[in-house]
């Protein structure tokens, strides 16, 4: 029995990955082995010995400690693509938002309340919010991951010329992107030539801040930006700067700030890009599979600090090692099975950054069950060994 702790409310549908007869699930527990997050802080939250995974109901993790817990040999997962339509509906209807003065209206037709002979008062105002059409205008994608792609194909099927810019482009994504979609060679290329550019780049460390004075400096007269991505990307002070110099003519925003809240040509979202029931409910889905796949079986799929690595399970003895990537670490891990004389039927590993992960099958245990993990543990650069 897996015990896993919810630190938010999980759809139902989620939890329904994770069998009762096989887990026990709940917001109270104090030795669980796995954890189910959406929006809860962890940076704070002191990880029990049992914990082996955290699966976060999202894409953005940066509400976990990833690298903290790599080291302790914690698979951190994320949910891809979960949400993606979610977001790219909102970042259409923000494209018209952006274009056409909604809110602008909105906000001004309310003012009409009480008043007489509205309708003359809303020929005569109406012509303060005209906007462009986006047809045939031209938006640039920056990031082609799965929420990037759907925007480009929605963007294309609206009569839009789409231009993307991404140097990590997966072959996943490349098999789904429109063939309408032309890709640029550097970001500075796409603000040049896009009258809209929608941001879709992840925040680390090499990006926080990138979109600032010196970025901006490249766009077209008149852009509209749309940031769905993260806050942290952009540089506030340098966006008020750009829209007051009219080198941007709106903003486009889920992340609001003290600095960005009720400045002209600014519209700010609260964090609304997955809040559909039916986005939670995918990424729960996604995410109690991931961990319930992990917990049973070793396999990472959509890990964000271990690489993917998976095995088809057919019953054999299992198991499974977190170890850093450093030379010779195959052989001595290898080298634990033959001093005890296990052979090994099939082995896979892979490695992402500092990071690795060995899944091995064996013929049988041959009576090392119980010491084969505390040797494994044993080897330099093993945070965490496994028996399946």
């Amino acid at each position: 029995m897996y015990n896993i702790l919810t630190l938010n409310a999980i759809s139902k549908k989620g939890l329904a990955k994770l069998p009762a007869g096989e887990f026990n699930v709940g917001d109270k527990m104090d030795d669980p082995d796995g954890i189910i997050v959406r929006s809860a802080e962890m940076h704070n939250y002191e990880p029990p010995k049992s914990l082996l995974a955290v699966a976060r109901a999202g894409a953005g993790t940066n509400n976990i400690p990833v690298e903290e817990y790599a080291d302790k040999g914690i698979v951190v997962f994320n949910t891809p693509g979960a949400n993606a339509n979610a977001v790219k509906e909102l970042i259409v209807c923000s494209l018209l938002l952006s274009s056409r003065k909604i809110v602008e209206a909105y906000e001004w037709t309310k003012t009409l309340k009480g008043k007489e002979d509205i309708d003359k008062l809303v020929e005569a105002g109406k012509k303060q919010f005209a906007g462009p059409e986006i047809l045939g205008k031209k938006l640039g994608v920056l990031g082609l991951g799965a929420v990037g792609v759907q925007v480009a194909n929605a963007a294309v099927a609206l009569g839009m010329d789409v231009v993307g810019y991404d140097p990590f482009l997966s072959v996943k994504s490349a098999w789904h992107i429109s063939g309408e979609v032309k890709l640029a060679t550097t970001v500075e290329d796409v603000f040049e030539a896009c009258d809209y550019v929608t941001i879709h780049i992840p925040q680390n460390p090499s990006t926080k801040g990138m979109f600032n004075k010196e970025l901006l400096a490249h766009a077209k007269k008149g852009c509209r930006l749309l940031n769905f991505s993260r806050g942290g990307l952009v540089v506030d002070d340098d966006i008020k700067a750009a829209l007051a110099d009219g080198t941007l003519s709106k903003y486009v925003t889920d992340f609001a700030s003290d600095t960005l809240l009720g400045l002209e040509n600014v519209i700010t979202l609260p964090h609304l890009g997955a809040s559909t029931p039916e986005s939670e409910e995918n990424c729960a889905v996604m995410a109690a599979q991931e961990i319930n796949d992990f917990l049973k079986y070793g396999n990472i799929r959509n890990s964000v600090n271990f690489p993917n690595c998976e095995a088809a399970y057919i019953g054999k003895p299992r198991v499974t090692i977190a170890h850093r990537n450093i030379p010779n670490m195959v052989g001595s891990i290898t080298g634990v099975f033959s001093k005890d004389n296990l052979n090994i039927d099939n082995m896979i590993n892979k490695s992402k950054g500092n990071w690795a992960y060995t899944i091995i099958d064996l013929d049988s245990f041959a009576g090392k069950k119980d010491s084969i993990a505390q040797d494994l543990s044993k080897l330099e650069g093993v945070v965490k060994a496994r028996v399946i």
